[in-house]
């Protein structure tokens, strides 16, 4: 079943303070806890999805990036739901009292933070994985491939990740009789707690591979090609599907994030799809008009016309040389920087005095609207 959106899960807005977010968790937390609703599948999935929600929501650079990307954006945050960090603030929630819930954490963990599995021995997705590259300006605005070197887990090849020696495999757990938990009542309440003699895995592995120590996986070194897509931008992540850790006990892999970071280039400069960049002039060639020559980011040199008249700063429009998307391209604007030289010939000097002198340029300039400056 698809996930709901975690906004929906909490019945709160999208500008929901965190006051919010924590009463409307606590109210289904009591509503559905699973010591109130025994034997109830149902409730007990209503409970697992509501903390799920506010493990994200209730958390600010979790709850950013789940505004910004959705599921993927908080997929690759952990390897699994961390309910240690969920539930380190119960008595903030509940009010300060929360003996009557303390089996919640035991439910949805083994004792050191693992995700609770229900069934011990059954398959478990792989942690994703998270890989940093940098790319050139010109890399992220035209794509390309880059071939990374990482490593991740496999299933082992010599007990084909049953983590058995021989084909005698793994023996149930008679403590707990498979269920990785031994659950003790106390009052009206059920308590749980992780198995001490399987350790919570819910079998006992008498032989276990010598290759792999009976942990099923083995660290590899992973050589793999990455496609960077043409105009990606700073921060943004390539996900690979299945190429992260191997899963326990014959369970998927995980994904691997590739997280792209682009160099600054030293000439241009992105907005979303349009590049900027900028040119000096001359003084005559603004008052005058002028056809110059701009190199793209592409490397090609295109004739750009200086309207006469222009002024420092004015940006000139270059349609369809911004940068690549489907078949829309951005477009390159050009800021005009007139430069003043610092020196001046006898000859050019008198030019400019006699041009001051026709123009009748008065020493006391009178002030300029700012709106003219916009």
């Amino acid at each position: 079943m698809a996930k709901r959106d975690y906004y929906e899960v909490l019945g709160v807005q999208k500008n929901a303070s965190k006051d919010e977010i924590k009463k409307a968790y606590r109210k289904l937390a009591v509503q559905y806890h699973p010591d109130r609703n025994p034997g109830n599948k149902e409730a007990e999935e209503k409970f697992k999805e509501a903390t799920e929600a506010y493990e994200v929501l209730g958390d600010d650079e979790k709850k950013a990036a789940y505004d910004q990307f959705g599921f993927s954006g908080v997929e690759g945050m952990s390897g699994g739901h961390d309910f240690s960090q969920t539930f380190r603030g119960f008595e903030d929630i509940f009010g300060g009292d929360f003996s009557n819930f303390s089996s919640i954490f035991d439910m949805f963990t083994s004792g050191s933070g693992k995700r609770y599995s229900g069934g011990g021995s059954g398959g478990r997705r792989g942690e994703n994985l998270r890989y940093d590259m940098e790319i050139s300006f010109k890399d992220a605005v035209f794509g390309t491939k880059v071939e990374i070197q990482y490593t991740h887990t496999e299933t082992c090849t010599a007990c084909k990740g049953s983590g058995c020696a021989n084909s005698s495999g793994k023996k149930l757990c008679p403590n707990c009789k498979g269920s990785g938990q031994v659950r003790h009542s106390q009052g009206f309440f059920t308590m749980a707690s992780t198995c001490l003699t399987c350790g919570g895995e819910g079998y006992i592995n008498e032989h276990p591979c010598k290759e792999c120590s009976g942990t099923g996986v083995q660290k590899k070194r992973q050589k793999l090609s990455v496609t960077i897509p043409a105009g990606v931008e700073n921060g943004k992540k390539v996900i690979i599907p299945k190429q992260g850790n191997a899963g326990a006990n014959g369970g998927p892999a995980g994904d691997l994030y590739v997280f792209i970071h682009v160099k600054p280039h030293e000439y241009f400069e992105r907005h979303d799809r349009d590049l900027y960049c900028a040119v000096p002039i001359s003084i005559t060639q603004a008052a005058l008009g002028a056809e110059i020559r701009v190199s793209t980011i592409e490397g090609k040199t295109i004739k750009v016309r200086v309207p006469p008249g222009s002024q420092n700063g004015k940006m000139l429009r270059i349609r369809d040389e911004g940068i690549p998307s489907g078949n829309y391209c951005g477009d390159l604007y050009i800021k005009l920087v007139v430069k003043v030289p610092e020196k001046l010939s006898r000859q050019s000097r008198e030019l400019l005095e006699e041009i001051s002198r026709i123009e009748g340029e008065n020493e006391t300039p009178q002030p300029i609207p700012l709106s003219n400056l916009s």
